[in-house]
């Protein structure tokens, strides 16, 4: 079974009833099980959650995220190497009907630029770019990787979707992550917000993550844009989707995203509003159902959320993030996807986490592990 016949058995209308309709006992009949069933996570989503369960919950993540990570937490800089983009995503600062300035990084300049994010003590890069294959391809990237990998222990992508033998190549070429948001799991909004381009094809994107799990990546990640479309129901299937792969790709490790849809170049205001605790009751609750998952928390989030959030289930963060191309070299936000809300530099977060009791750790991979001729 593919994850998009599984998706076909929770309809949206009925599950968001059916969350809705959640009582207090459901509630804490799920906080009681030792490990969740899909249908207890839907329950621990409810926006009817009192502050007593609340707690309930966060308590049970925060010990489950230490029993499961310990007290690490693994620093990660986004690296964008081209804005230019054919797709029409009405919420995209990246947007081909939006004004601004259009920039892809020669290869000279993306070694600057991950040599400026080396000197800052990352490990761990997360390559992005728009959807522009002529410019910006599977050709283009490889060679971006053989630039920026004797740089970094670990390179991941945000890229547009593949099919299997692009991820096979990416592979090949040293890429050990992917990240891949499917926006919103909603069809009907989804076609709405992508009125044309190739990710316009909503299955073609759904369907990726297990193109790369069948191709070999060690870290998969998955989640909604919150904002866009019902955060109940994109908070549940992002868990599903993420239970699905580590189901099938189970030495793949799988993390789920909780980004919040932040200011864009195009002026897009957010549909739906999601409260900061409504985020915290999602990241907890997604710990209770996968205890193995990398959860992500970047720096659209305020430096106060975060400082909160660290203990309850994180155990990935952005530091010190741009979102524009050459924009850690130039020191300039020109032809930005968003706008963060975080500033503080790496240091400084590196300072908050140990001052919270905790290990910030910029690298803990590296290809050598891979080696079979290693005695």
């Amino acid at each position: 079974m593919s994850f998009s016949d599984q998706l076909m058995q929770y309809p949206q209308s009925q599950l968001r009833e059916q969350i809705l309709a959640t009582t207090p006992d459901q509630i804490d009949r799920a906080l009681q099980r030792p490990r969740l069933r899909v249908e207890d996570f839907a329950a621990l989503l409810a926006p009817q959650i009192s502050d007593i369960q609340l707690e309930q919950l966060a308590l049970k993540a925060h010990k489950l995220t230490r029993q499961r990570f310990g007290r690490i937490i693994l620093l990660y800089a986004p690296l964008y190497l081209s804005n230019e983009c054919c797709n029409g995503c009405k919420y995209c600062g990246f947007n081909a009907d939006n004004d601004l300035p259009r920039r892809t990084l020669t290869l000279s300049e993306i070694e600057q630029e991950a040599q400026v994010l080396r000197d800052l003590g990352f490990r761990h890069m997360l390559l992005l770019t728009g959807e522009a294959p002529k410019v910006a391809g599977i050709d283009y990237l490889e060679n971006a990787v053989k630039v920026i990998k004797p740089l970094c222990g670990s390179v991941s992508i945000e890229v547009f979707p593949m099919a299997l033998e692009g991820y096979a190549r990416m592979v090949k070429s040293g890429v050990d992550g992917l990240t891949l948001y499917q926006e919103t799991y909603d069809l009907d909004l989804y076609r709405d917000l992508h009125p044309y381009g190739p990710k316009s094809d909503y299955d073609f994107r759904l369907q990726a993550p297990e193109a790369a799990g069948a191709a070999g990546f060690r870290r998969i990640g998955v989640g909604a844009l919150l904002g866009l479309g019902d955060c109940l129901t994109d908070v549940f299937y992002s868990g599903l989707h993420a239970l699905y792969l580590a189901r099938k790709f189970w030495r793949t490790q799988i993390a789920i995203s909780f980004p919040r849809i932040c200011p864009t170049e195009g002026g897009f205001a957010p549909m739906s509003l999601v409260s900061d605790r409504q985020l915290t009751q999602f990241i907890c609750a997604a710990r209770l159902l996968i205890p193995d998952a990398g959860l992500i928390l970047s720096t659209r989030e305020s430096e106060t959320l975060r400082n909160h959030l660290l203990p309850l289930g994180i155990t990935q963060m952005s530091a010190g993030s741009c979102t524009a191309p050459g924009g850690y070299s130039d020191h300039s936000d020109e032809g930005q996807q968003f706008a963060i809300n975080d500033h503080r530099s790496p240091a400084e977060i590196a300072e908050l986490i140990s001052a919270c009791g905790y290990e910030a750790v910029w690298k803990d991979w590296d290809n050598a592990f891979l080696e079979t001729n290693i005695h």
